[in-house]
């Protein structure tokens, strides 16, 4: 037997150490059965012995193609998970993008209501102003033409100064009504319902459920010095639930030209 032969047909596939056992193996074998077997007995074992190893040439080559093809798969997979991570680091990238313009998009929102909040307290200082400056020059006009405004209620009527009462007033009141008093818009005396009467008014833009506490207060204080007095609210705005505390408090409303019959009667 060619063991050399042997050696270098499954020196690839097996390797040398694996190829030169073999071939050591089967040459010992060979010898052995030489001696002790018939040269017809020895072409038989001979032709069973070629087969066998022939049947794993050929199983080794398909293992061969196997282990190609796992290793084929195996790249295959890796290149899937490569272009995976790929698109994980990509959907990472975009992630980070989209968090960096929500907080830009924050920081903006923060600015913006920052902005809206101060002139928010502009307009509000302005409107303030605006108020203040409205009702000044409704005090101002409503002090000059009262007696016309209000001549079909106050007859014959005209202004008095605190100090024309003076007389009445100081015997009655101490310092802190007369201050509280001095605070009151317009004072006018006529005659209402055929009887003297003074009518003492505040003026605001907006009247507000102070103002007709206000008034009530400046009346009560006429009154206490002895002179019949009727508290009215001259305004340019009036809320309804105003206007029903002003009627629980007997306080007259006059609003763009006329008494609000919804006041006191």
């Amino acid at each position: 037997m060619n063991t050399f032969r042997i050696y270098e047909e499954f020196r690839e596939s097996l390797g040398e150490p694996a190829a030169r056992a073999l071939a050591q193996t089967l040459g010992g074998m060979f010898e052995e059965l030489r001696n002790t077997v018939t040269k017809e007995d020895f072409r038989t074992l001979d032709g069973q012995i070629r087969r066998e190893v022939s049947r794993l040439d050929t199983a080794l080559g398909e293992l061969a193609q196997a282990q190609k093809r796992t290793e084929e798969r195996v790249d295959d997979l890796a290149q899937a998970q490569k272009r995976t991570e790929e698109r994980l680091d990509d959907l990472a990238q975009a992630q980070k993008r989209t968090e960096e313009r929500l907080d830009q998009l924050a920081l903006a929102q923060q600015k913006t209501e920052l902005e809206l909040h101060l002139l928010i307290k502009v307009v509000k200082r302005q409107s303030s102003r605006l108020d203040v400056v409205l009702g000044r020059s409704l005090e101002l006009q409503f002090r000059d033409r009262m007696t016309s405004y209000l001549w079909r209620f106050l007859r014959n009527g005209r202004l008095v100064s605190l100090t024309e009462l003076a007389d009445r007033l100081e015997p009655a009141l101490d310092e802190d009504a007369l201050d509280e008093l001095s605070r009151a818009d317009a004072i006018a005396t006529g005659l209402v319902a055929g009887r003297q009467a003074f009518v003492v008014a505040e003026v605001s833009s907006k009247a507000d459920a102070n103002d007709v506490r206000r008034v009530v207060r400046w009346a009560g204080l006429l009154e206490k010095a002895g002179l019949s007095a009727i508290p009215l609210v001259a305004c340019d705005v009036i809320s309804d639930r105003t206007l029903k505390l002003a009627g629980q408090e007997g306080v007259r409303v006059f609003k763009q030209g006329r008494i609000l019959p919804g006041s006191a009667a």
